[in-house]
């Protein structure tokens, strides 16, 4: 009778094993189910908001290519708000033509421009004359201080200054003298597709108004509200001839707060593919904002 209980406790006490790994391995897959669910709600909200802030910039397209005065958007840099599938998104718009010109500016703007920013004049100075040595094909060192081979070589630098044009802003980065921070408060303000030895007043941010002499802050103010709004005035276009190349920055924003920011340098027209509203010079995803 005895062999008989045993032989009963066992089987009890195997049944309750089991269970036990039982309920383990049903709440192992609900852990695992439930971890694939949050992941999957993560990148679908990604996702979402990703192709809202792309959605972003294809709108900005076409306000920027409105006829209607009143629906026109300002390459100005102002922020415009717009709402797509239940997202918010801020779009901020600027024509290449309002900044400063890395091959083409000259040391006193681009001084001006570092300083607007902060920078010394004794710093300025030696900053601007670094990128003129950068872009120059000359190996004379500029009188403000500026930098050629033999500077970035006492740097520790493994290459020299380019004399060559800048083939984009983030070139900036290995100019001698530029960190990571400073070339972050620049590289807004600058451009490698304009062409111009000044930029357009109209369009430009106030630290570029200032680098060319202009009251910055004042100029800035009297752009007024946004444009293009239920009860905004007309786009004011004297004297503003758009280049058509543009920067987009356009930031989605989720109702959970999830953001996604895309910053693109845009030229309208298809180039070399017929049928496209633009052509894409630089894109970038996931970026800070400015």
């Amino acid at each position: 009778m005895s062999a008989v209980r045993r032989s009963r406790g066992a089987a009890l006490l195997l049944v309750l094993w089991l269970v036990v790994l039982l309920t383990a391995l049903v709440g192992g897959f609900a852990l695992v189910a439930r971890v694939e669910h949050l992941q999957g709600r993560v990148l679908v909200h990604g996702l979402t908001a990703q192709n809202a802030a792309r959605a972003g910039l294809e709108y900005a397209m076409t306000r920027l290519a409105a006829t209607e005065p009143e629906r026109q958007w300002a390459p100005d840099g102002r922020p415009y708000p717009w709402r797509y599938t239940g997202v918010d998104i801020e779009v901020r718009i600027v024509d290449e033509s309002g900044k400063l010109d890395l091959n083409q500016s000259d040391a006193a703007v681009l001084g001006g421009l570092l300083v607007a920013l902060g920078s010394d004049q004794a710093e300025a100075a030696r900053l601007a004359a670094a990128i003129i040595d950068w872009r120059d094909p000359d190996p004379l060192t500029q009188a403000a201080g500026g930098a050629e081979d033999a500077d970035y070589a006492s740097a520790g630098r493994p290459y020299g200054a380019k004399d060559a044009q800048f083939e984009g802003i983030a070139e900036l980065e290995q100019v001698l003298g530029f960190t990571p921070a400073l070339y972050a408060l620049v590289a807004p303000h600058v451009t490698v597709h304009s062409g111009l030895p000044r930029p357009q007043p109209e369009f430009a941010a106030a630290p570029v108004l200032e680098a060319i002499g202009l009251d910055g802050a004042a100029m800035v103010q009297q752009r007024g509200a946004p444009l293009g709004g239920p009860a905004g005035p007309a786009l004011p276009t004297v004297g503003a001839n758009r280049s058509g190349t543009y920067s987009i920055e356009s930031l989605a924003r989720l109702a959970d707060g999830r953001e996604s920011l895309l910053r693109a340098v845009v030229r309208a027209g298809g180039g070399a593919v017929p049928g496209m509203a633009y052509t894409v010079l630089d894109w970038e995803e996931g970026a800070s904002p400015r």
